[in-house]
């Protein structure tokens, strides 16, 4: 695998900012591990970061290198802060950079597959919903999107809820806006999205873990919907040695081409 660290600048955010990159590498020699890489450009995973993470850490806490190196796929870790990856309200245009942005950066620093049923996204916590909503807002994108105990019903996360978000993370992304119904809300995003349209869509989570009635929420939204849905609730709680398993389960789970 060849691993970048990338400092760019973004016209959307108008600011430097950062994205970590895995791509995949063909290698026979390598002591303890093995590379594959597709005959032409490889499938791309965007996968996303947490509320209180950047773009290092699913390199950080997980060996997501290890786990894509034999998969020929590459990685795109963005940078998003806490942004709850919206045009934020009183902030800066982090949706708009990940959806439209982020894509025609990447393919025009490599070499990358720009068609559907090679792109995928996944993230966890803050990222989770990041995913399923970056997913159900532009199927047309995606084959796959997974979240990991993934904050999937905040429009019940308001400052005047019983289970609020931080009062300045909701102030910046969403102010005082109406998040329900909205195209920040994955429940409403379910309600209105084509289900023929949409891509194979993955939901995890801990049945311990803090958000867990959030993604019971989700799923039981989505089979009343009739919404085709991965489902995997296991014992376990929001941290690292949970998506660290996980992460490796998704990436079995993803509709990969053989040969790429």
């Amino acid at each position: 695998m060849a691993l970048m660290r990338v400092d760019l600048y973004s016209e959307v955010l108008g600011l430097s900012t950062s994205m970590t990159v895995i791509l995949p590498q063909q290698t026979a020699t390598q002591i303890g591990m093995s590379g594959s890489a597709p005959q032409g450009d490889p499938p791309v995973l965007y996968l996303l970061h947490g509320l209180s993470d950047d773009d290092t850490i699913w390199l950080r806490r997980t060996s997501i290198e290890r786990y894509v190196a034999p998969l020929g796929l590459a990685v795109v870790m963005p940078q998003v802060g806490r942004s709850f990856y919206t045009d934020e309200e009183h902030g800066n245009r982090y949706w708009t950079f990940l959806s439209d942005e982020l894509p025609r950066l990447c393919q025009r620093f490599f070499r990358l597959s720009s068609r559907r049923e090679d792109t995928f996204v996944a993230g966890l916590s803050m990222g989770g919903y990041g995913a399923l909503k970056w997913a159900l807002r532009e199927p047309g994108r995606f084959a796959a999107a997974a979240s990991l105990s993934g904050a999937l019903d905040v429009a019940a996360r308001s400052p005047t809820s019983s289970t609020p978000l931080d009062a300045g993370v909701w102030h910046t992304a969403f102010g005082e806006r109406t998040v329900a119904g909205s195209d920040d809300d994955v429940l409403a995003l379910l309600d209105r999205a084509a289900v023929a349209d949409l891509p194979a869509l993955r939901v995890v989570c801990g049945t311990e873990d803090l958000l867990y009635e959030d993604n019971r929420t989700f799923v039981a939204a989505a089979r009343e919907r009739g919404v085709p849905l991965t489902v995997d609730f296991s014992p376990g709680t929001h941290d690292w040695a949970y998506w660290d398993t996980k992460i490796q389960d998704v990436l079995a789970w993803l509709p990969l081409r053989p040969g790429g």
